[in-house]
């Protein structure tokens, strides 16, 4: 009698083990399928500020170690710019720094300039402890007025024209890469192309300006 009650009990807890596996299962597949349905759509374009596809204003600026770089306009060796704004005392901006030289060595060819303002003396020791004076860090509040910044970290991706090609606050890698996957597909942004494709239909291309 005992032994059938022990067989019986063994019986449930298998049951209820393999009933808890299937709901396991269950439940990690709807974790997949809704985040194919939220899945990131890039950086958020905020409408402000140059348009896509219009020439960007041109800057001749000094970076905090003297040396002269140019924003916007037309660019040598057909390389792209990345325009990366930033504020020390934000910490999102301080998580996406060290991805910096990964970006720019995949999306070649493409120079990455950092943007910000304020006093020079707090610019200057959060410059050093970056440890990224391969790029250029310059301090423009006329700058981040052309581009009417509100939000950081934010970013603008020009072209070898000057052209900007893709823009909008950046809080992850993806969001950085979305900006010349956005260039890549002559969209204005991943949102209008994933728009675009949910209602089935190709999403228009950028409407260039020859001002």
């Amino acid at each position: 009698m005992m032994q059938t009650a022990l067989i019986i009990s063994t019986a449930l807890s298998w049951a209820a083990l393999l009933a808890l596996g299937a709901i396991c299962l269950a439940l990690v597949r709807q974790v997949g399928i809704l985040y194919e349905r939220m899945m990131p759509a890039g950086a958020l374009m905020i409408d402000k500020g140059p348009a896509v596809g219009t020439l960007a204003p041109s800057f001749e600026l000094m970076d905090l170690a003297g040396r002269a770089v140019k924003v916007g306009g037309m660019s040598a060796g057909g390389r792209n710019t990345l325009v990366f704004f930033l504020s020390p005392t934000c910490p999102v901006c301080k998580k996406l720094l060290p991805l910096l030289p990964s970006i720019q060595s995949r999306e070649t060819p493409t120079d990455i300039v950092l943007a910000s303002d304020g006093d020079i003396t707090e610019h200057a020791a959060f410059y050093r402890k970056t440890g990224l004076a391969q790029f250029p860090y310059v301090l423009s509040q006329e700058l981040g007025l052309a581009y009417q910044i509100g939000k950081l970290p934010y970013a603008v991706l020009l072209d070898d024209e000057g052209r900007v090609r893709a823009k909008g606050l950046v809080n992850t890698r993806e969001h950085l890469e979305s900006l010349f996957e956005a260039k890549e597909r002559g969209v204005a942004s991943l949102q209008e192309f994933v728009h675009g494709e949910s209602h089935g239909h190709a999403p228009h291309a950028q409407h260039e300006s020859h001002a």
